[in-house]
């Protein structure tokens, strides 16, 4: 009986590195483009910074308005203010009053 020699396959060595190369670029493109890739976590930092603008600003707003209820309390009434209030609410002024008219767009 004779031992049969085969003949060197040309693709078979290059088979395992062309499956790690597949494999490596598909990872690879989910890092980058995937759900949780280096894109999604730049569009994450965007919003982040957007919201902690507009976080700061609605901060402010939320201080400015504790100030002026604070001068609404009875421990603190302010003479002005409550005139300006009713001023307004009753849409009356003094006569050395100067009042300018605007018109509110809608």
């Amino acid at each position: 009986m004779a031992t049969r020699q085969r003949k060197q396959s040309r693709v078979r060595p290059l088979l395992l590195p062309a499956i790690c190369l597949l494999l490596l670029g598909y990872f690879g493109y989910h890092a980058v483009e995937g759900n949780y890739g280096h894109h999604a976590l730049q569009k994450l930092n965007a919003r982040e910074t957007g919201l902690t603008g507009e976080l700061a600003q609605l901060k402010d707003e939320r201080l400015a308005l504790d100030r002026r209820v604070s001068l609404m309390r009875p421990e603190s009434l302010d003479p002005d203010m409550i005139e300006e209030r009713a001023r307004r609410a009753l849409n009356v002024a003094r006569a050395g009053d100067i009042v300018i008219l605007r018109t509110i767009a809608r």
